[in-house]
């Protein structure tokens, strides 16, 4: 996975004034945790930060005050404008593991019937510096009764699954024809005829 190189400035003042202060400016207050080291209070440039978190499990290399690499932990958005809040960085060293959430994607088209997918992430643990953008499922010609679960998943090389292996991630159903209701229709269709050639 490719780096995103974002410039940090180190963060003295604090609370929600002092929040909203480096929000005007276009930029976001931060924590960098992790490896038991004492959290390091940060401002982040709000555009660059923004464009970096469209990528899934984005690493950071923080240049300036940090000079460090971190993972997106936890952000906090404004529920209605949308705009980032705060961010939760967690440090991370080439080599290690952690564990993340990856998108689950599906390719392709089943055979009959509908998809139903029932997890569209899932937990692995994974390199630190190579985590994966996601994971594929090919359901080109699923059949109706088709089931597929974690541990099917094909996961690259370095990265293993922390989900239950039995966890449903997808399966095909059949398609509702409506039968019952038009049998009924017609049903009722003969009945009133019967009717009225009595009367």
């Amino acid at each position: 996975m490719a780096e995103v190189v974002i410039n940090a400035e180190p963060r003295s003042e604090f609370g929600k004034g002092a929040a909203r202060k480096i929000r005007r400016e276009n930029k976001v207050p931060a924590v960098l945790y992790g490896h038991g080291t004492d959290p390091q209070h940060l401002t982040l440039p709000g555009h660059e930060l923004l464009l970096a978190l469209r990528t899934p499990n984005v690493l950071i290399r923080l240049q300036g005050a940090a000079g460090e690499l971190a993972l997106p932990k936890g952000v906090q958005r404004d529920p209605i404008r949308g705009f980032l809040e705060h961010v939760d960085l967690l440090l991370v060293k080439s080599g290690e593991k952690v564990t993340i959430d990856i998108p689950v994607t599906v390719v392709g088209e089943v055979a009959d019937g509908i998809l139903d997918q029932q997890l569209v992430s899932i937990s692995v643990e994974s390199e630190a510096t190579h985590i994966p953008t996601g994971v594929e499922v090919d359901v080109e010609g699923m059949e109706i009764g088709t089931q597929f679960t974690a541990g099917e998943l094909k996961l690259p090389k370095g990265t293993s699954l922390i989900a239950d292996p039995d966890t449903l991630v997808l399966h095909v159903t059949a398609t509702p024809t409506g039968e019952p209701a038009a049998e009924a229709a017609e049903g009722e269709s003969a009945q009133a005829a019967e009717g009225e050639s009595a009367e």
